[in-house]
């Protein structure tokens, strides 16, 4: 169950340690099926087609990748080399995916002619998983206090939050950032209910958020995305909660597109609009998001076809004339300025360079 302690989205097969098994989230909610990452070019496909999705997922994908392009080549070193290029390639937005793939590619810098090098890989892709896990449950920790402060204000009444892609677990390797002040609030009682934007055109909300929310029995209601912001006007939303795939460290936020709308609703009505923030999703060279991160441009296909289900036959329905133009950005920027404040595992700070560096001092003089 997403948000269990047992639950990953990502693990090596149980007695083949050749083998990375994933969830395909595409069939998700319809059909739960584990998938096989045998070669570092299936892990790429993962990444690309979104067999896997969220930053510290994709993260952690490009480290068992580039186990995998260890294992199976002649010169361990060349082939993890070999597959960190393409893996870089396949998407853009993430700073998590560059941020994985340079931690393996330091192993092999410092080890190379180690002959235990295949296993030190190993353990570092592992070990990026256990750490994701940690920094989500800290993320977790951290944000249910607001949780707990709103629930406090309404003497117990239902604390509403609206959440905007999917930033759960299957995002994550567990607990979500988004999701995490959630599934503790539940564990403490809080009557918690989540409003779950159904977030074309990959509808990560409908398919993901809502089926992670019913498994682990957490009320919540599907809506359009165009509905958040009367949802705002009527008082039916308490906070905003969103993740992030990439941050600036002047606190800049570029998460799935259509977070920036949902910000500036928070905004005009006074409603605390709050970022799950991994440590590992920020871009410590970047300052200004909307001129400095990239967004990915994806297949016009996803927004003219509509994939489902339709007496257990999956398929896919065209929504648009044959030879419609359609730009599809992946992501948006919200400034710094929409945003009350940053959920990390260290803490809840401004977002701003002040209120991160408070938090990661270290990072001062990078």
């Amino acid at each position: 169950m997403p948000g269990g302690e047992d639950f990953r989205t990502i693990w090596l097969k149980p007695d083949d340690p050749s083998v990375v098994q994933i969830i395909d989230q595409r069939l998700l909610p319809h059909e739960y099926r584990i998938h096989d990452l045998v070669t570092w070019q299936d892990g790429v496909e993962a990444i690309n087609d979104m067999y896997v999705r969220g930053a510290p997922l994709i993260g952690a994908t490009a480290a068992w990748s580039l186990y995998l392009a260890a294992l199976h080549a002649a010169s361990p070193a060349n082939g993890v080399r070999e597959a960190a290029d393409a893996l870089l390639a396949s998407r853009p937005t993430a700073v998590n995916l560059r941020w994985g793939v340079e931690r393996i590619l330091d192993i092999v810098d410092a080890a190379q002619d180690d002959p235990r090098l295949i296993e030190l890989i190993r353990a570092d892709a592992e070990a990026v998983c256990d750490e994701d896990i940690e920094i989500s449950r800290g993320i977790g920790e951290h944000g249910v206090t607001l949780l707990e402060a709103i629930s406090k204000e309404k003497d117990g009444g239902t604390v509403n939050v609206l959440t905007h892609c999917n930033a759960g677990a299957l995002a994550t390797i567990n607990w979500g950032t988004a999701t995490a002040p959630i599934y503790f609030a539940q564990q403490r009682g809080i009557d918690v209910h989540v409003w779950v934007d159904e977030t074309r055109p990959r509808n990560q909300g409908s398919q993901l958020t809502a089926w992670e929310l019913a498994e682990n029995g957490v009320p919540h209601t599907l809506i359009v995305d165009n509905a958040g912001g009367h949802l705002m006007q009527h008082g039916q939303v308490d906070i905003v909660i969103t993740g992030t795939d990439r941050t600036t460290r002047c606190g800049d936020v570029a998460n799935k597109i259509g977070t920036y709308l949902k910000a500036l609703a928070a905004h005009d009505n006074g409603i605390p609009f709050y970022v799950g923030l991994p440590s590992t999703t920020i871009d410590w060279e970047s300052r200004d998001g909307i001129a400095e991160i990239p967004i990915e441009e994806r297949d016009a296909a996803e927004v003219t076809d509509i994939p489902g289900v339709l007496d257990g036959e999956r398929l896919s329905v065209h929504t648009a004339a044959p030879g419609t133009p359609v730009s599809n950005p992946a992501f948006d920027v919200t400034p710094a300025r929409l945003v009350t404040g940053l959920i990390t595992e260290r803490g809840i700070c401004e977002a701003s360079e002040e209120g991160l560096l408070g938090l990661f001092p270290e990072k001062t003089s990078s």
